[in-house]
């Protein structure tokens, strides 16, 4: 036997009660009246009650209908309020925006970014948490990520967030004094390097290089292994040992002399930052908003490049 929808027939018998008309009823819900009668008929057998006196000059409840009515409508008030209350998240963006970040992206994006946003979209609310592993968005309820582009999932919608990556490795002039220079990557084993693990499979980073168009690997030793890149990079200028970072990261440390670059001509570029997100995730407009301020924050940079 085939199970009723215990929901069925219940919009026909507002729609009557309110209107006390079966044809006024039809007529809201834009159907025919037959329809309406048939709805309430089906729906007076599975509860076996009448719940209205039908007469050629108009239609009344019963005892039965009103005890229904007096339970329903306020029930069917608080659904109808909370679809109209979807309607404001269509119109305008608000809730809660949950988003997985790297730490590298604090500085680069969320810093300059998230100030912007909130005086733009203020009834949205942003929870960031910031993780350098790679996560599955969908099973832990994020909105959307951030992370370097060779690692978002081929089934994500990407947009770019800062330009391509020239990767690095850089010291201190303290420990170059004290150590000298790798010349080429294989003099790597001679120094003390700042390794980092990664926090989903727990593998240790072997630092790539490219040489006569050939990529290859190489894994660091030292005494130091991190899983924090802010961690790391503070050890590197602290002069203990070399890092390999990007220069997104590195980049203002070594204009203002407290790093130097090493390895130069073996290093190699990557895609940069993107922020990636299921494709039915970009139809809430909490994400579109943040979609379109990160691409303003990334065309004010580009004119300011260009000035």
């Amino acid at each position: 036997m085939a199970r009723v929808d215990a929901f069925t027939g219940l919009s026909e018998f507002l729609a009557v009660a309110e209107h006390a008309s079966f044809r006024a009823a039809a007529a809201r819900l834009g159907v025919t009246s037959a329809a309406v009668s048939q709805a309430i008929l089906a729906l007076e057998r599975r509860l076996g009650l009448p719940l209205f006196q039908r007469t050629t000059r108009r239609v009344s409840l019963t005892e039965a209908g009103a005890k229904l009515l007096s339970r329903l409508k306020p029930a069917a008030t608080e659904i109808f309020d909370s679809i109209e209350a979807l309607g404001d998240l269509r119109a305008r963006p608000s809730g809660r925006l949950r988003l997985s970040v790297p730490r590298m992206a604090i500085p680069l994006v969320l810093e300059p970014l998230l100030p912007h946003f909130s005086r733009a979209y203020p009834d949205v609310e942003v929870e960031v948490d910031v993780n350098d592993a790679s996560i599955d968005l969908t099973a832990e309820r994020f909105d959307a990520g951030i992370r370097i582009g060779e690692y978002v999932e081929r089934d994500m919608i990407a947009v770019k967030l800062t330009p391509d990556i020239r990767w690095s490795v850089v010291g201190t002039p303290g420990y170059f004094a004290a150590h000298g220079r790798p010349n080429r990557p294989e003099d790597l084993i001679d120094h003390e390097c700042v390794r980092f693990r990664f926090a989903s499979n727990r593998e240790i980073y072997r630092w790539e290089f490219e040489r006569d168009g050939r990529e290859f690997s190489i894994e660091p030793r030292g005494k130091f292994v991190v899983n924090d890149s802010a961690l790391m990079l503070a050890l590197g200028l602290s002069g203990v040992a070399l890092v390999y970072g990007s220069d997104l990261q590195t980049a203002t440390d070594v204009a203002e002399g407290r790093l130097e670059y090493v390895l130069e001509r073996y290093l190699p570029t990557t895609p940069g930052l993107f922020l990636y997100f299921p494709a039915r995730s970009q139809m809430q407009p909490k994400l579109r908003a943040f979609i379109d301020a990160a691409r303003t924050l990334q065309k004010q940079r580009s004119r300011k490049k260009m000035k």
